[in-house]
């Protein structure tokens, strides 16, 4: 039996079979298309190629794309939706989308703000306003394909948020999809508001990429196939509840490569650096899956509080432009040719000189281009240029540090051919066996997981139940989402006590599990 593994990112789309013991038996790297149909298409038909494997031996499919990011900074193909917020009259200063730009709010057909919602302790702060709930549903009906729905502290009590979804489905039919904040993010009305918002928007996105996978898996004879979509904690998600909750595809891309590199290289601590063609995505693992960040993250200029990875980017790649200045300084990036770099690449006989093209010069890119087409530059230039290469990667790596000493680093990406092998801060580069996909390598070996985070009152819940109910609520997500049963385990509690919220408990827990055969 062997997995398919697919990323699909900026400049390649990357392809693996993995066997019944998670071994590579075939990668490739194939072109990224503008319609990631074809992209998808012509990576699984060259690694099917290379490997000579029976299609009918993959019995399971696992995605990872950047679709829903590229959705919501692109402002393309985002679905129209409804707004509505629980919380009057505690929440009405601060309307919907109150800092969103003009571009990406035009998603909001109609929004209402009504009375309902609870106290950080569970205690209602008004009643459920239910007559004007439903009639704004029937005002936005046949307008919307989406609706928002949030409420005050619904991380401590979603009672409202349900029975809205529950009225919106009656009103609006099973079609239209239904994204309630509870689900998706944490603490802070507002954030978790538009990280709900934006998981609306990206409805139909996320159905188009789902299907797309199925059709293109369909055409090579993969109908029967169980099919997963990456998501943003270095786990998958089925395809249902990647349709519910697309927005956790956003950023699976860097921790795909993060899982890959924990486990091509057999570590579960250190520091992930992923260079591609444009840029280079540095992240960092804790037993073995992605460091989660701890702030609020803004995507596509939209303030959120879901759980992202925390990860620093810069703009360096093989694609990275070189240039020398009048000073006789070197500059190396951030604009890129991008996956043009094997047209527009002086060793690939175009004129551009990039970041590929130093290495290849120094002669540390063994196989890569015609070291005859840069043998003229000077060697003061490439020297000058590797340097900049050098530094930017050593400043990235500090950045990822939580202490001064020294890390173990793990280079992977297509582009890591730049990175040298000594980093001042690191005692230990790795570059493992498969480094290049090791993105889709972390999506065919992904497991699956289950994550929840709720403010409990100790006064109504003792602190033992409270952690016992969010581990059986954190089991249930996993299983929900693909996990087998029997494998599901927690890997991760965290409560924080609030004091500001007086007796209030802030409880964090994952859970993972291998994928149901």
């Amino acid at each position: 039996m062997y997995k398919l593994g697919i990323d699909v990112g900026g400049t390649n789309t990357d392809a693996v079979l993995v066997d019944e013991n998670r071994a590579v038996v075939a990668d490739i790297k194939y072109p990224t298309s503008a319609d990631i149909y074809d992209g998808i298409l012509g990576a699984m038909r060259t690694v099917l190629e290379v490997s000579g494997v029976d299609p009918a031996q993959i019995h399971q499919a696992m995605l990872g794309t950047t679709q829903c990011t590229n959705a919501i900074v692109e402002r393309k193909n985002l679905a129209p939706i409804g707004i509505l917020r629980i919380g009057a009259p505690a929440t009405v200063g601060i309307p919907p989308m109150v800092d969103w730009a003009d571009d990406i709010a035009a998603v909001c057909v109609d929004s209402l703000i009504i009375e309902g919602g609870f106290e950080y302790d569970g205690k209602r702060l008004a009643e459920f306003d239910e007559a004007a709930c439903r009639a704004f549903f029937e005002g936005v009906k046949g307008r919307v394909e989406a609706v928002a729905v949030s409420s005050v502290f619904s991380t401590v009590r979603n009672d409202d948020e349900l029975r809205a979804a529950t009225i919106a489905r009656e009103v609006l039919g099973e079609d239209v999809h239904v994204s309630i904040s509870s689900e998706i993010g944490s603490m802070g009305l507002i954030e978790r508001e538009n990280a709900t918002i934006l998981n609306a928007a990206l409805y139909d996105v996320a159905r188009t990429t789902a299907d797309s996978f199925e059709a293109a898996l369909a055409s090579e004879g993969l109908a029967d196939v169980a099919v997963y979509l990456g998501q943003n904690d270095g786990t998958l998600m089925s395809v249902d509840y990647a349709k519910r909750y697309p927005i956790f595809t956003i950023a699976c891309g860097p921790t795909n490569s993060i899982r890959g590199a924990s486990y091509l290289s057999s570590l579960k601590d250190a520091i992930v650096v992923d260079v591609g063609g444009t840029t280079t995505d540095l992240g960092v693992i804790q037993n073995g899956f992605p460091r989660e960040s701890s702030v609020a993250v803004t995507i596509g200029g939209v303030r959120t509080n879901f759980r992202m990875p925390d990860l620093v980017s810069v703009g360096l790649g093989g694609g990275s432009l070189v240039r020398q200045l009048e000073d006789g300084s070197v500059t190396v990036g951030p604009d890129s040719v991008g996956y043009l770099v094997t047209k527009k690449a002086r060793c690939f006989g175009g004129d551009t000189l990039t970041a590929t093209d130093i290495v290849v010069a120094k002669g540390l890119a063994e196989g890569v281009g015609d070291p005859t087409l840069v043998a003229d530059l000077e060697p003061a230039l490439v020297d000058a240029a590797y340097a900049e290469i050098t530094r930017i990667i050593e400043d990235a790596v500090d950045a990822m540090k939580t202490s001064a000493g020294d890390v173990t680093v793990i280079l992977v990406g297509g582009g890591s051919i730049l990175a040298p092998d000594q980093l001042e801060g690191s005692d230990n580069v790795l570059r493992p066996e498969n480094f290049g996909v090791a993105n889709a390598v972390g999506s065919a070996i992904a497991q699956v997981s289950g994550q929840i985070a709720k403010v409990f009152s100790l006064t109504e819940t003792p602190r033992e139940q409270a952690l016992a109910e969010s581990k059986q609520r954190a089991c249930d997500e996993a299983i929900e989402a693909g996990a087998d049963p029997s494998t599901v385990e927690v890997v991760d509690v965290e409560d924080i006590p609030m004091a500001y919220l007086g007796d209030a408990l802030c409880i964090r827990v994952k859970a993972v599990g291998d994928l149901m055969l």
